[in-house]
């Protein structure tokens, strides 16, 4: 089952089903209006929003076109965003290229910080900042969103919350992240609004790519309309989202509706650091990755973080080719202030 959230003029905007080819969708609101109240009440509603997908399938139902520019983030806004770093090869690098030897402990531990969830933008919303000076980066990555999940959860609790998989573009302020977590109190200024991508599906959706705790399949991350990073989320996932969730939820619950990320996809190559795609590679999901790479072999970055005008796009394709999700595609804007 594939569910998006169009645009209505209201702020958690409308819940519709959406056909397996991304192409059409079905009104959902005379079930259950929102997708936050589907997820408060999954038990109730999901058997009612299956029928209806499969009716939308066989043309049973009223259909409108489904358009990827009028969904919002499947949830506009969340009780609940805990982005992880699952990709410890991500982390190991960031950490080489300013000096910071990365403990041991971060291969067993997971890191995890809590984002900003009051209003995420829309997969096709652009990305609105004042200066381009503080460093803007995207961060392709997977999350899922889970059913109430009890303190002390076991990986195996958490796996069997798991209601919902999306596409995450975490936007991030390299230029801002530093100073901030040189206070010793986290991430703040650094990460602003991220964007999910159009369609959220349920894990049954990405049949043999889904194993319980991850999704093997090239995340596709262009920059400019060329190939950035085409990095498998899958491979080298030292945490899977079981682990992640079974973390976040050691001393506190988590309820319906959690959004837990995966943090940035990457992939090693041959046991080092990636290569472009241009170089035969599968590249980053993040600019900090490649300039990471580039400051460890040059002495120096030379990849530019986005500028005002610059597009990222983000997207996960199944083995024919089809996309599961909808991409995000998104340009950098100047914000001025109304």
């Amino acid at each position: 089952m594939k569910l998006a959230t169009l645009k209505n003029g209201q702020r958690d905007g409308r819940l519709v089903v959406v056909s397996r080819d991304l192409t059409r969708c079905t009104d959902a609101s005379f079930l259950v209006p929102t997708m936050q109240a589907a997820l408060d009440g999954w038990a109730r509603f999901a058997p009612h929003l299956e029928a209806l997908a499969e009716s939308l399938e066989h043309g049973s139902v009223p259909v409108e076109r489904f358009h990827e520019h009028d969904a919002a983030s499947p949830l506009p806004r969340a009780y609940q965003w805990a982005d992880g770093s699952a990709y410890v090869n991500h982390v190991e690098l960031v950490r080489k290229a300013r000096g910071a030897e990365m403990p041991e402990s971060f291969w067993t531990d997971p890191l995890i910080y809590q984002g900003g969830s009051d209003a995420f933008l829309g997969p096709r919303d652009p990305i609105e900042l004042a200066d381009e000076a503080w460093g803007i980066d995207m961060e392709g990555e997977v999350a899922v969103i889970v059913d109430d999940v009890p303190m002390g959860a076991t990986p195996d609790d958490a796996r069997n919350a798991i209601r919902l998989v999306m596409l995450v573009n975490d936007v991030s302020l390299r230029g801002l992240i530093p100073g901030e977590l040189a206070k010793g109190f986290g991430f703040f200024q650094g990460k602003p609004s991220s964007a999910f991508s159009p369609v959220a599906v349920t894990p049954e959706e990405l049949g043999d790519a889904w194993d319980g705790g991850k999704v093997s399949l090239p995340l596709n991350v262009d920059l400019n309309s060329q190939p950035f990073g085409r990095a498998n989320a899958g491979i080298d996932m030292t945490f899977d989202f079981p682990t992640l969730i079974s973390h976040a939820a050691k001393t506190r619950p988590l309820g319906a509706g959690a959004i837990i990320g995966s943090g940035t996809v990457s992939n090693k190559l041959d046991g080092g650091p990636g290569k472009p795609v241009a170089e035969g590679g599968v590249g980053y999901s993040c600019i900090a990755e490649i300039r990471t790479i580039e400051t460890i072999e040059n002495g120096k970055p030379s990849t530019p973080f986005m500028k005002f005008g610059d597009t990222v796009r983000i997207e996960m394709k199944d083995g024919d080719g089809h996309s599961i999700f909808g991409a995000i595609e998104q340009t950098v804007k100047k914000y001025e202030k109304g």
